[in-house]
């Protein structure tokens, strides 16, 4: 018999918030983080806007030499981790630390280290590569950085599904759990990709927005849509088997209840034109939590504000739920914080645990027209309602679906 598994903690570093309470008030508000991209000179870029965390510094975090040993996704990672494992409250000199474990991916890893060592060796020679060159720059290291930093020696995995990343991960931490493999996961992901080589390679892929208004950049679902905008950050949370938690008087956020992932098979950047990859796995994640698919109000999309995107998982919902996709909210918090790649499940994530906590759906904002084949409701004004179950959707290139399902705790 699979054990159930609840969320006891949450963190998060994000566009609009380096911790979960302003990153989610922020959503209430409806307040983007666009704005022109500082990080680099963009002016040569079809996209000079992004969505960049602002006032970040990794050593309020951990210390100084830890930090100057990871680049910023790991340092991303290990903040939001921080963060959740001390509002969870866990104490790790109580625990058994290896059924503590970490499950936390990254899309990429660390352009910032490719461009900054290729730079140098092509300038000065091979031999002035940094010896941590690899090390720094592999997707791995935020799971490996966040298992070293906390003394997590459980199970420690990184998932790489690109835009899915994140809610494999959380998906797979559920499983982990579910089937004994351990008792506590830190789960989630971390991206940090605004570099002139992601920038650069995703214009040439024709996927980012070339909007320059800030407030008019990243449209989900809206018939100006014109692409997706690159956002950064992590999001982390503490899955926990629900006796141990009880045992530990932890707080209880919510309970994840089911998880569906496929794959398309079908193209390695558009999702299937019919949806039904998408479609198959949100009735999985439904089956899985022995929940019926009229009983879902919320889903919180992965709506990228690319044209496909938007319309295949539209599409998608249509197939899942038939003429009940009519009476499902749907909204996307990238239009406030962007896409955040194989961070954007973990957030999304965390913001519906949030919304399942406080009742509240944050709209989409910037969406105004709508399209004429996407008739659903995408929440162009927010909703005060109960909401007892939301489901989380990420979709990423090579066809990898994922699908997550929350619902409020119940003894």
């Amino acid at each position: 018999m699979s054990r159930r598994v609840v969320v006891t903690g949450m963190g998060a570093i994000t566009p609009v918030g380096l911790n979960v309470d302003t990153f989610f008030q922020s959503l209430k508000e409806g307040r983007h983080g666009f704005g022109f991209i500082s990080k680099f000179d963009s002016t040569d870029f079809k996209c000079h806007v992004a969505a960049e965390v602002k006032g970040f510094d990794g050593k309020e975090y951990m210390d100084f030499k830890a930090a100057k040993r990871m680049e910023l996704f790991s340092q991303y990672a290990v903040a939001a981790a921080g963060q959740a494992l001390e509002d969870a409250d866990i104490r790790m000199e109580e625990e058994d630390p290896y059924r503590a474990g970490c499950a936390i991916g990254s899309g990429v890893g660390s352009l910032q280290a490719i461009e900054r060592e290729y730079e140098k060796m092509i300038n000065k020679g091979p031999s002035r590569i940094n010896p941590l060159m690899v090390p720094l720059m592999i997707s791995n290291m935020a799971a490996g950085n966040v298992s070293i930093q906390f003394g997590l020696k459980g199970k420690s995995i990184n998932l790489v599904t690109a835009c899915a990343t994140g809610t494999h991960s959380i998906g797979e931490a559920f499983r982990s759990i579910q089937y004994g493999e351990a008792d506590v996961m830190a789960a989630g992901g971390t991206e940090s990709c605004i570099t002139p080589l992601g920038i650069g390679g995703f214009c040439a892929l024709k996927a980012l927005s070339g909007v320059d208004d800030p407030d008019k950049c990243s449209l989900p679902f809206d018939k100006n849509r014109s692409g997706f905008v690159m956002g950064e950050g992590a999001g982390v949370v503490i899955l926990e088997e629900l006796g141990h938690a009880k045992r530990r008087n932890a707080h209880i956020y919510a309970e994840v209840l089911g998880y569906g992932s496929t794959s398309d098979a079908y193209h390695i950047t558009s999702p299937a034109e019919d949806g039904m990859g998408a479609a198959k796995a949100m009735l999985f994640a439904l089956k899985d939590g022995g929940v019926a698919p009229t009983d879902i109000t919320y889903i919180n999309a992965h709506g990228t504000g690319t044209h496909l995107n938007d319309l295949f998982e539209t599409r998608a919902i249509k197939n899942a739920f038939g003429d009940h996709a009519y009476k499902i909210h749907i909204n996307s918090t990238k239009s406030m914080v962007g896409h955040l790649l194989g961070a954007a499940g973990a957030v999304e994530f965390v913001t519906c645990v949030k919304e399942i906590e406080e009742g509240f759906l944050h709209k989409t904002v910037g969406y105004e027209t709508p399209d004429e084949e996407m008739d659903l409701d995408y929440c162009k004004e927010p909703y005060e309602e109960e909401v007892p179950y939301a489901l989380s959707n990420s979709l990423g290139f090579g066809g990898h679906n994922a699908s997550i399902l929350i619902g409020k705790y119940k003894e």
